[in-house]
């Protein structure tokens, strides 16, 4: 017959095989740091780095000169980095008072395309004619059906770079850099909106 302290013994024996070994827990700080690194992660996801864009300019124009690097660069420094970019060319004239027409592809990060046309007015000291491609950069555009309205140049942020223009049109927190490079950019003291549409429209206005 077993006695008492031999029963203890064989209990005490079984509840050390037994044991559930205790996984070890992630502190509150290695929660915070994983989670900001998958937030930043997240938000890299969202935007296109200054490599990016640089690539697909010049895949798109075939070849970029150091101005148009000089261009981005001084948007990514004033903006930061785009959400999207849309491809495309257009005509302007000007004498004084002018229009233009252009047609393109809006390209958001996370792969949502829109074909885009945009036309509009501008009056000022600005003359001459060009046919180009443009290359603009899209910041804080959260869904790519809203670019589709009217966006107003910004006075004095139009800027030259060893002959690459560049200005900003801006409309409810959205930012839109038109970047054009080649012979007969034309850039002036003008004031004015451009018009972003579904369909190609005659009217400018």
């Amino acid at each position: 017959m077993l006695s008492v302290k031999s029963i203890f013994g064989c209990l005490a024996l079984s509840s050390l095989l037994f044991v559930t070994p205790v996984s070890s827990q992630p502190t509150n700080q290695d929660s915070v740091v994983t989670d900001a690194t998958t937030q930043a992660a997240a938000e890299n996801r969202r935007t296109f780095s200054l490599d990016d864009i640089n690539n697909r300019a010049q895949h798109f124009f075939g070849d970029t000169s150091g101005g148009f690097g000089r261009a981005v660069e001084r948007v990514f420094s004033e903006q930061g980095e785009p959400v999207g970019y849309i491809e495309g060319s257009e005509w302007s004239a000007a004498i004084g008072g002018g229009l233009r027409y252009g047609r393109g592809t809006l390209i958001m990060k996370d792969g949502e395309r829109r074909p885009v046309y945009w036309q509009g007015p501008s009056i000022g000291f600005d003359t001459g004619v060009n046919a180009s491609k443009v290359f603009t950069l899209v910041y804080n555009l959260g869904n790519p059906d809203a670019i589709y309205r009217r966006y107003p140049g910004v006075e004095g942020a139009a800027f030259f770079v060893a002959g690459v223009s560049v200005t900003y049109q801006k409309a409810e927190g959205v930012t839109l850099a038109p970047i054009r490079t080649g012979v007969g950019v034309r850039l002036g003291a003008n004031t004015g909106y451009t018009a972003y549409s579904r369909n190609r429209r005659i009217n400018p206005f």
